[in-house]
């Protein structure tokens, strides 16, 4: 059976409604950006914007999916060991990623910030559980998939969570904040290397 070919039309329509989107929320509120004004930003009608997206959540989803995320998850999933580089390196990856998005929503949008923050916060900790999961299993860990499961979940949400702290609470660079985090990130990775 032949792949469907994706018409390159379609796929330059939805890029352009994802960028209207994008730069809609550095100008207003995610609650205040209508349909409408995505399809006057992309220039195209709501027939075409509703042929691509359900409604505004469905293009906000697609959006820090294929936008942002998939950036960050690319630079994510290229390590095939766990081992501080690759720990420091994901952690410099997450905190480029907190330094370019606060580029993105400047002082002016804070509010749609506020509205994707929770959504980016709980994508990217699945992406990072399914990292170190992966990265888990490479190294042929002789203990159960579910502790592995956990393993990752906690490993992966704890890298995030400092990646958080450094952005709100640090004047250290990226590099001396994971050096002072290492080791206690290190103890638990270790742990569940046994």
């Amino acid at each position: 059976m032949k792949d469907k070919k994706v018409d390159p039309r379609s796929i330059r329509t939805r890029r352009l409604l994802i960028e209207a989107f994008l730069r809609l929320t550095t100008k207003k509120d995610f609650k205040e950006i209508t349909i409408k004004d995505i399809t006057d930003e992309a220039t195209v009608n709501r027939a075409t914007f509703y042929s691509h997206f359900l409604d505004k959540y469905d293009l906000m989803d697609a959006g820090i999916i294929e936008d942002i995320i998939e950036n960050v998850v690319k630079n994510l999933s290229q390590y095939d060991q766990l081992n501080e580089e690759s720990i420091i390196n994901i952690f410099v990856t997450l905190t480029k990623f907190h330094t370019d998005l606060a580029t993105q929503f400047d002082t002016q949008c804070r509010r749609s910030y506020a509205s994707f923050s929770s959504i980016i916060e709980q994508k990217l900790k699945k992406e990072l559980e399914k990292v170190f999961y992966s990265l888990f299993l490479k190294q042929q860990s002789k203990l159960d998939l579910k502790d592995l499961k956990i393993g990752a979940a906690v490993i992966g949400w704890g890298i995030y969570g400092a990646s958080v702290d450094w952005k709100d609470n640090s004047s250290l660079s990226a590099e001396q904040y994971i050096n002072i985090a290492l080791p206690f990130i290190v103890t638990e990775v270790n742990h569940f290397k046994r």
